[in-house]
């Protein structure tokens, strides 16, 4: 596989967004009973980062992306909420909004506190099967709480609440749709990228993180729910790997030219949206994170094709720790070079670690040679 990354470079230690100092993130998901959705929570430390936001796509669902303006009034954000769901699922943000103020996390206002939670959301209404069975504030304040967990902590299994509030559950008897947790550096087919579809794929949440020459991070988080395709045209190998780092992709083969051939998707949905976060741990400010931000569709776009779209939300947040001094102007544009890359290979991870199902097959199912192996 071709390596794009500069001399140098290397993976963070888990290579995920939490290689960046002080960030935590949280997935829960439901899949069964009508479900299949999910929530995943970026959290900052108690300070919060600064943040900056761009939407490119051209039917985006988001919150408080206005407030990333740098000519508006907050600075930091305290969490970054990605969910399913399309616009109802931004009420995931509310369970993660309530606890960070009762953990006493937020902007400082007469009276308490008022936490910032930008969030933005992919359309997969109905891939579980009701169309109005969709992340809610239980299944972001559970996805908070993975956050917050310890690392270590296992995956987690609890009964979904009812949707409206109340306690029992909605969904018929034996059914598997609990909210469930995962690792904090996986990839794959959980959180918000449970229900997540890519040009007739299974779609889902990538993470992939860099270290400079010099010790600065950049990490990213890609939930890639794209109507785009995310094959390189010639070959059918995933667009993003070209950008992988020394090793990252190496044990993957070329597809069987009989595969490529072979793969016809006929069930490409008309709404989609691919959304994330890119993160380092230098100070910036928050048009520099804006920038850091546009960068990072520039990786979005090299792994998607077309990316975008009139059927596309597409949107990312950029995020600076500040746990190292502001770099210069050759330090930042080294940050932003390596933004693009790392998204790009968060998709691809995405993309290899998806769970295929009836209706979206996982990219590794169509193509098994990539593995060396036979259908």
């Amino acid at each position: 596989m071709l390596a794009g990354p500069g001399p140098g470079m290397r993976p963070g230690p888990t290579n995920s967004l939490v290689d960046v100092a002080g960030l935590r993130v949280g997935h829960a998901h439901r899949v069964g009973g009508g479900y299949r959705t999910g929530t995943t929570v970026v959290l900052a430390p108690p300070d919060g980062v600064v943040a900056g936001v761009d939407v490119r796509g051209a039917a985006p669902g988001t919150r408080e992306t206005e407030l990333l303006d740098p000519r508006n009034l907050v600075e930091r954000v305290h969490a970054v909420v990605l969910s399913g769901g399309s616009a109802y699922g931004l009420s995931a943000a509310c369970g993660v909004m309530d606890g960070l103020a009762d953990a006493g996390i937020g902007f400082p206002v007469a009276g308490g506190v008022v936490p910032i939670v930008p969030a933005a959301v992919i359309y997969d209404l109905g891939r579980g099967g009701d169309f109005r069975a969709t992340p809610d504030a239980a299944l972001g304040a559970a996805a908070f709480a993975a956050a917050r967990a310890p690392a270590h902590e296992p995956p987690f299994l609890a009964p979904p609440p009812r949707r409206g509030g109340g306690t029992a559950a909605t969904l018929a008897p034996g059914t598997a749709a609990r909210h469930a947790t995962a690792p904090p550096t996986a990839s794959g087919s959980i959180g918000a990228g449970a229900g997540a579809m890519a040009g007739g794929l299974a779609g889902g949440v990538g993470t992939a993180s860099a270290v400079l020459p010099g010790g600065v991070t950049v990490a990213a988080l890609a939930v890639v729910n794209a109507a785009g395709s995310v094959l390189d045209p010639a070959g059918a190998t995933l667009a993003g790997v070209r950008y992988g780092l020394p090793g990252e992709f190496g044990h993957l083969r070329r597809p069987d030219p009989a595969e490529a051939g072979a793969w016809q998707p006929d069930k490409v949905t008309s709404f989609n949206t691919t959304i994330g976060v890119v993160a380092t741990d230098l100070t910036l400010t928050k048009a520099q994170c804006g920038k850091l931000a546009g960068v990072a569709h520039d990786g979005l776009a090299r792994a998607i094709r077309p990316a975008h779209t009139m059927v596309d939300g597409d949107t990312v947040f950029g995020l600076a720790a500040c746990a190292r001094p502001a770099p210069g102007p050759d330090g930042l544009q080294d940050v932003l070079a390596a933004a693009a890359d790392v998204f790009s290979r968060a998709v691809a991870h995405a993309m290899l670690a998806a769970t295929g199902r009836e209706d979206a097959p996982a990219y590794l199912d169509v193509f098994p040679s990539v593995l060396g192996r036979d259908r």
